[in-house]
């Protein structure tokens, strides 16, 4: 019989509806970041951007970007973001949606950033029942969970990307774990290659070596939408996964 379940959610990206019940018939929600929605690639009306900026900037900059015309995407933006204040609209855009976002977490909620997330505004949003997690593990029903947040640096200039020197001492401080939980995977194609967007997500081969040496059991993450291999074994190591959580509404579940 098992006796301990966690439910597991990454790219969030608004989604403050479905989060609400996320955690229902779980012992803890674990939350693995991209709370924020700052556009949908699926529906251009969604977003802080096409709040901004209207459905027909929206597609031409989508379009671009998924041609991976990012000279011309990003010239795109930069006269967009010309017409406004935009540390102060932006700001002010992810703080309606953190407000939203954090009052749905559920208590207790484990949570670490993504890439397009805003670290420096969570502690005003964090409320007693969520513990944000960063290069560090919580004890949860026995197992050891270390989380590590963010995104490796890419041409697409998200909030949270950090150099992998950075990351790699954060995935290193977690010393022995059970379970990893991460935004993004290890650096492998299987698992960081979108087969929407067809392009290969930054995955981190600092991940791969803690799966190579610490061996745990699972290696849980989120950041590529949809991958061409969500679950895999690497060694010892369950690599999954959990689903892009704006589309699914779903969790994922693991028990022990």
């Amino acid at each position: 019989m098992r006796d301990h379940r966690v439910h597991v959610v990454s790219d969030v990206h608004g989604n403050s509806e479905a989060l609400a019940h996320a955690g229902e018939g779980a012992e803890a929600l674990l939350c693995l970041g991209d709370l924020i929605l700052f556009l949908d690639y699926a529906d251009h009306t969604r977003g802080i951007f096409p709040d901004l900026f209207g459905e027909e900037a929206t597609d031409r900059y989508v379009a671009l970007r998924t041609e991976r015309r990012f000279a011309e995407a990003h010239e795109l933006a930069a006269k967009l973001w010309a017409s406004v204040d935009r540390a102060a609209v932006t700001e002010q855009a992810v703080r309606r949606q953190y407000a939203q976002l954090f009052a749905a977490l559920p208590t207790p909620t484990y949570a670490t950033y993504g890439n397009v997330d805003v670290p420096a505004l969570w502690p005003e949003y964090a409320h007693e029942g969520t513990t944000v997690l960063d290069g560090e593990a919580v004890e949860i029903g026995g197992l050891r969970f270390g989380f590590v947040g963010g995104g490796l640096r890419t041409r697409m200039r998200t909030p949270y990307e950090i150099d992998d020197e950075t990351y790699a001492a954060k995935v290193a401080a977690l010393g022995e774990v059970d379970v990893l939980c991460t935004h993004i995977p290890p650096e492998v194609p299987d698992l960081c290659y979108d087969t929407v967007a067809r392009r290969f997500e930054r995955g981190s081969t600092a991940l791969l070596e803690a799966i190579r040496t610490v061996r745990p059991r699972y290696h849980l993450f989120g950041h590529v939408h949809q991958p061409l291999a969500p679950r895999m074994r690497i060694g010892e190591t369950e690599c999954v996964n959990v689903g892009h959580f704006n589309a699914s509404g779903t969790p994922w579940v693991l028990e022990w």
